[in-house]
């Protein structure tokens, strides 16, 4: 009756294998690492390079302890895990001159060796795992920890929503003067007005042609009726429509949190928080990130495309091979080291991107980058290939105020209709690099960091020590009470109960979800709502006993009848629980978090491992007369004669 069959058995042990190996790497800690990134989308870093960097180390005694490097769409990082802080330092100054000081042969494309302060490439602090190398290779990896347990830098940006929408402004009015050369309306003059632009006329008759003119082909705008008296009839007011103003001021807050998000991979954060507070503020929240400098730098960082025309004249050649860059023109290099001289004038920038994919040359097979041009974008491109056919056209990238030239093909002949291919020695990650920084590289709005806040490794590991004390001693304390009340029951409620914090951490682990210190008090609070599935089942094996039941079949009706009580009591906490993950932010989420995960371990724990381990300890025992749960109290009639509905009755202690 109260026997499992053995399959059941070995589930359990499973599970208890798989808590015990995913909970394991959270009791070694974190060490103190660098890490090396690159610092352009054209610089990546290979398996070699952190070999050599690793034996100029050791050179210096300051061999790692171990040493990680992972293939990202970034470039690869490179992390050196260090025994102490002191080593970490004096690594991370050594890896800054010895990568951007000149000291190390240049990539393709890097220019180290030409420019000490290029910024090529990244070196930061962080934090690593002491996991040893076994369990790493099973992907058993520690819980990623939120700012205040880790520690890290806290910073709150706020956004000029004005200035995205004078961008937005200047650009239809740039639109706008376009389309009137090209429908040959001659204005007197322009002039942006803070709601968005006018233009005067110098007949009535061209006004209301331009009118019509920019309702057809602006929708954006609304365009203002003349006042007799105060306007001049030939005078033409556009603003831009309020809640195209609102889509423009979503559309800059989300644009810069994508470009955040892009930018701080480079850091190699786990799991960092970047939330909007607020219509125009962004909270951005780095664990483990030890450089402020550093992370303000990558916050800071973007990149931009621009389109020029190469010249190639035989005048120019001369020039740069003499050195002497003329006027009017700029020197850049391309992807591999060749100089090459362009025009200053700007064909095109970033800003009339709207969108780029990676893919192939249809032609070539070869990896590709497919730019979206807008409506004007795409007008200016058309004419400008279609007026230099034979001239080279470079695609210029820009990254902290350097320019590279990325590829310079030859216009073959006019293209039109917005689509624009980059291509030529690029594979696949390359492309797939480019398209992503040119998608969300540039900032939509300006940002001003308005609050930067550090909290240290030490104040987090304090936080830890606080949490992880409150809760051991709520589960002594628990325990204390649960096996004096229940006896023998009470111990294997303590051991289901050590089995669910087991598998909470070991669940934790594995989805690699981020602790905070509100997800510490979820695992308190799982600790005392957990115990209350074991108190309706020894209380209803009690009860089973007080109406007579033999103590086998109390403890099978026992553990049957308080399942429905079990289940429905967690499903409507687990109800609350998915709410507060659903529409909570922040420190709530992570509480909410643990909340769910920790009613889903309790339920397995209480009725599944529990009733296994009263299945071992009593199932086998075929004359059962007693179990140690405790006093049970039952109600004893005494005979007052026959037929008596009066009786009295009287608690005795059994």
């Amino acid at each position: 009756m109260n026997r499992y069959p053995l399959w059941k058995y070995i589930l359990i042990g499973l599970v208890l294998v798989f808590g015990v190996l995913y909970t394991l790497p959270n009791f070694y800690g974190e060490a103190p690492a660098v890490q090396v990134s690159s610092g352009r989308s054209t610089v990546k870093l290979s398996p070699e390079l952190a070999q050599q960097l690793q034996a100029a180390l050791a050179e210096r005694n300051l061999a790692p302890e171990a040493v990680l490097y992972e293939q990202t769409l970034g470039g690869g990082t490179i992390k050196y895990r260090f025994s102490n802080g002191q080593q970490q330092l004096r690594a991370r100054d050594f890896l800054q001159t010895r990568l951007n000081g000149g000291n190390l042969p240049a990539q393709a494309g890097s220019n180290v060796a030409e420019n000490p302060t290029s910024g090529s490439y990244i070196v930061a602090l962080n934090l690593l795992s002491r996991s040893p190398d076994w369990l790493t290779a099973i992907n058993a990896l520690p819980m990623y920890l939120g700012l205040d347990l880790r520690g890290g830098v806290h910073f709150l940006l706020q956004v000029d929503m004005q200035a995205a929408l004078d961008k937005r402004k200047d650009s239809l009015l740039a639109q706008a003067k376009q389309l009137m050369r090209d429908k040959d309306l001659r204005y007197a003059s322009s002039a942006r007005i803070p709601d968005g632009f006018e233009m005067r006329f110098r007949t009535t008759q061209d006004a209301a042609r331009a009118r019509t003119e920019l309702a057809d082909s602006l929708p954006e705008l609304s365009l203002r009726e003349p006042d007799a008296q105060q306007d001049a009839p030939n005078l033409l007011v556009a603003t831009l429509r309020p809640e195209l103003q609102e889509q423009a001021k979503t559309y800059a807050l989300k644009q810069n949190m994508t470009t955040l998000h892009n930018r701080i991979n480079e850091l190699g954060v786990a799991e960092p928080v970047i939330q909007q507070q607020g219509a125009d503020r962004i909270v951005v929240q780095l664990p483990g990130v030890q450089d402020t400098a550093k992370a303000k730098d990558i916050l800071g960082r973007t990149a931009t495309l621009e389109i020029r025309l190469v010249d190639d004249s035989p005048g120019a050649r001369s020039s740069l091979a003499s050195g002497v860059v003329p006027f009017g023109l700029e020197q850049f290099q391309d992807r591999d080291g060749n100089n090459l001289l362009t025009r200053r004038e700007v064909i095109l920038t970033g800003e009339n991107l709207t969108d780029a994919q990676a893919g192939f040359d249809s032609q070539t097979q070869e990896p590709a980058v497919h730019l979206t041009l807008d409506s004007n974008g795409a007008r200016i491109f058309r004419d400008i290939t279609g007026q230099n056919i034979g001239t080279r056209m470079a695609i210029v990238l820009f990254e902290k105020g350097r320019g590279e030239v990325i590829t310079a093909p030859v216009i073959r002949s006019e293209i039109g209709g917005g689509r624009v291919q980059i291509s030529g020695q690029m594979n696949t990650v390359e492309s797939a690099d480019l398209a992503l920084l040119l998608r969300a590289g540039s900032l939509a709005a300006p940002m001003d960091i308005i609050e930067e806040r550090t909290i240290g490794p030490s104040l987090g590991a304090d936080n830890i020590e606080k949490g992880l004390n409150s809760t051991l001693y709520g589960f002594i304390a628990l325990s204390v009470f649960i096996v004096a009340y229940y006896l023998m029951f009470g111990v294997f409620s303590v051991l289901a109960l050590a089995v669910n914090v087991l598998l909470l951490f070991a669940l934790l682990s594995v989805l690699q979800a981020t602790l905070t210190l509100p997800g510490l008090a979820a695992v308190a609070l799982t600790l005392g709502m957990a115990i209350d599935a074991n108190v309706l089942i020894n209380e209803r094996i009690r009860e089973e006993l007080r109406e007579g039941q033999s103590p086998q079949q109390a403890i099978h009706l026992g553990y049957d009848r308080a399942w429905g009580t079990i289940l429905d009591s967690n499903i409507t906490t687990l109800i609350a629980g998915v709410a507060l993950l659903v529409f909570g932010s922040g420190p709530v989420r992570g509480f909410a978090v643990v909340h769910c995960l920790g009613i889903l371990t309790s339920i397995f724990s209480a009725v599944v491992v529990s009733r296994g381990m009263v299945n071992l300890w009593y199932g086998s025992r075929k004359k059962l007369t007693t179990v140690r749960i405790g006093q049970v109290w039952k109600p004893q009639t005494v005979g007052t004669g026959s037929g008596s509905f009066g009786s009295s009755s009287k608690i005795v202690k059994e």
